[in-house]
């Protein structure tokens, strides 16, 4: 007979094993007689040894590794780490920040932190780079990846998964677009850098798809953005148009306000041009509360990912999920 499991403290209860998770962990959402039932029932069947040590405060101090590249690249990063921290310690856990370079070089390895066994689990943030991602997959410990590449399908990721979902929003912003009449549209973003960018693309496709319009590819600068040469490539790309679409649709608003850039330094009128991002990030003053942009709940996305980390490494057997958290349109001098 295998190791008992919260499933089976469950099912013996007759309770639902997310309440077995919250008694065993000292969270909020149960009552003080049902978690001494749960403790009690871990007991008998040998899921715990001594229910009176099963406490998060008696327990060994977990330490999680947050693993991301360009620290110091955006407030959008930095609001969901401190949340994350912030979790963590409310379950007893430390964060550690642990960094790797944007790009993978031949013979780069991991951080030993992550290799020694100091960690009892990994959340890997803002790291896109393929080769990187693998060897992070490889880990033998629980793990939780903010976004993924396409060159990495869920089944190699070896982990849980939890995507920013904007297929579904930026298929609504580039529909409305369509259906005001505004049809030559342009999509800016490297979609093969992460799977939220490709679902960006696909969500802009859709809309085309859907009214049975084809897009008109002049007008989309898809391919690779090198980090350091992001507005030269904009701006070489923006140069050879003949003419300027009635509206860009961009991966992200760190994107968008490269464009804007353009439009400034070159005079442009943009009552003519719309543009639109992704983020709602507040970073970039000469896009931030301006344009038609996608919210992503920052605080909650830490404590999402935080949760996740702690519940991946009390049930390592459990197969790996992929989760889509949704986001919200927020419209901004948008044609009605």
């Amino acid at each position: 007979m295998g190791k008992p499991t919260m499933q089976d403290i469950a099912d013996s209860l007759a309770i639902s094993r997310i309440s077995v998770w919250k008694a065993l962990s000292n969270r909020p959402g149960v009552s003080k007689e049902l978690r001494k039932k749960v403790l009690s029932e871990a007991e008998q069947i040998g899921y715990i040894e001594n229910p009176d040590k099963f406490s998060l405060q008696k327990r060994t101090t977990r330490t999680i590794a947050a693993v991301v590249s360009r620290p110091e690249s955006s407030m959008f990063w930095t609001q969901i780490i401190h949340q994350i921290a912030r979790e963590l310690s409310l379950r007893g856990a430390n964060l550690m920040y642990t960094y790797m370079p944007t790009e993978y070089s031949e013979g780069d390895t991991l951080p030993d932190v992550l290799t020694n066994g100091s960690v009892s689990g990994i959340i890997v943030l803002n790291i896109y780079s393929p080769q990187q991602l693998k060897m992070l997959s490889e880990l033998p410990v629980s793990k939780v990846f903010l976004d993924t590449v396409p060159a990495l399908p869920p089944d190699q990721v070896n982990g849980d998964i939890v995507i920013i979902e904007g297929r579904t929003s930026i298929r609504e912003i580039t529909g409305r677009l369509l259906d005001h009449g505004y049809t030559k549209l342009g999509f800016i973003g490297d979609i093969q850098y992460a799977q939220t960018n490709m679902d960006r693309h696909l969500g802009f496709t859709d809309a085309f798809s859907d009214r049975n319009l084809k897009v008109d590819t002049t007008f989309s600068l898809t391919g690779k953005l090198h980090l350091d040469t992001h507005y030269d490539q904009i701006r070489k790309f923006l140069n050879s148009l003949k003419t300027m679409p009635d509206a860009f649709v961009c991966a992200s608003d760190y994107i968008a306000h490269f464009i804007q850039r353009y439009f400034t330094e070159n005079e442009i009128d943009q009552s003519k041009i719309y543009l639109t991002g992704f983020d709602n990030n507040s970073e970039y003053t000469n896009v931030a509360n301006k344009i038609t942009t996608v919210d992503v709940q920052t605080e909650s996305m830490g404590e999402r990912l935080a949760n996740k980390i702690m519940f991946a490494i009390e049930n390592p057997n459990l197969p790996h999920e992929v989760s889509y958290v949704l986001t919200k349109v927020i419209y901004r001098s948008f044609p009605i």
